[in-house]
């Protein structure tokens, strides 16, 4: 799904996802063991091929609060190597 880690933590203590605790989202998501730049490189993948979306408007989706919920370091690694 190319998550973001505040992404999985929301799902995870979402009433409408998982319905964790807090404690249980805080600790599954610090076990984790994804690449956060990757997944954002390929969610940036999918809106540009997609979508057609710029890379500005990628930038802002996967960092919005009501989006992606990437970091901005980790955007800007997707657009950097967007089209690698």
């Amino acid at each position: 799904m190319h998550m973001s880690k505040q992404g999985v933590y929301d799902q995870l203590v979402s009433q409408y996802g998982e319905k964790f605790s807090v404690k249980a989202a805080k600790y599954a998501v610090g076990k984790v063991e994804a690449d956060w730049n990757a997944n954002a490189l390929a969610k940036a993948k999918e809106y540009q091929s997609t979508m057609n979306m710029s890379p500005a408007a990628i930038r802002d989706q996967l960092t919005s609060a009501h989006g992606e919920k990437f970091t901005p370091t980790e955007a800007e690694y997707a657009i950097q190597h967007l089209n690698s």
